[in-house]
């Protein structure tokens, strides 16, 4: 199969997982990269935060014009985890790969858990109010965690908005994707000055369909209730982390 077609399929899945899930697409991005497309970690690292970028800001659109954004929320989430995420990207240079990917592995695994267990079904039940520390504090976190692993942070925003914070499901995925686009800018940042090559003949068509892919995501997210999309979020993390951790001890 061609570069061309593969960069074409891998985009599409991509881009459903970020507009039907609101995380995901960077975690994706990362192993299909390396894995269909033949990437250097380093290189598919770079190149998939400018893919998620780019998707998710057509994702958070189509979010925001339905009314699941929580602006405020997302704002301090994304502001909180700016400089965190700038730290812990330079740190992020001086660890070896194997114990980079082992430490997303077990991110992801630990966040499939808290997905696995969140509680959004309750009928009576209503989102917790907002504290601005809390969400600071939170946001803050992830932004370290986003910057060591470099990915853009969406598999990680959702469970923290939805079990930390108390938003529902479909209100955390439109928030994650505003701190999604934030972090990913931010660690793109971080990665300025690293010369790593972009194989833009790759990027650009992976882009292209993974921002078409959102607007399917985004029309499948609203007919699947919110339960099956915590349970379907958290298997994709799941088999993702099961094959980064092998490769690690490979």
């Amino acid at each position: 199969m061609s570069t061309l077609v593969l960069a074409l399929a891998a985009g599409a899945v991509i881009g459903l997982a970020l507009g039907a899930l609101g995380g995901g697409g960077s975690v994706l991005a990362v192993p299909a990269l390396i894995y269909l497309l033949g990437f250097t970690p380093a290189a598919a690292t770079t190149a998939s935060l400018i893919i998620v970028t780019a998707t998710s800001a057509t994702a958070l659109y189509t979010h925001a014009t339905s009314g699941n954004v929580r602006w405020k929320t997302g704002a301090l989430f994304a502001a909180a985890g700016i400089p965190p995420a700038l730290a812990a990207a330079t740190l992020a240079s001086r660890v070896p790969e194997p114990v980079l990917t082992a430490a997303f592995a077990a991110t992801a695994g630990l966040a499939a858990w808290r997905m696995f267990t969140a509680s959004d079904s309750a009928p009576g039940r209503q989102p917790r109010p907002v504290r601005p520390a809390r969400a600071a504090g939170a946001g803050a976190g992830l932004g370290s965690i986003t910057g060591f692993l470099g990915v853009g942070g969406g598999f990680l925003a959702v469970p923290a908005l939805v079990s930390v914070l108390g938003l529902r499901m479909r209100a955390a995925v439109g928030t994650s994707l505003l701190v999604i686009i934030v972090n990913s800018l931010a660690a793109l940042a971080a990665r300025t000055g690293t010369h790593t090559p972009l194989h833009w003949a790759v990027i650009a068509p992976f882009t292209g369909a993974a921002v078409l892919g959102a607007w399917d995501g985004k029309r499948l997210a609203a007919k699947i209730s919110g339960p099956a999309l915590q349970r379907t979020f958290a298997t994709v993390l799941l088999a993702v982390a099961a094959l980064m951790l092998t490769d690690a001890l490979h």
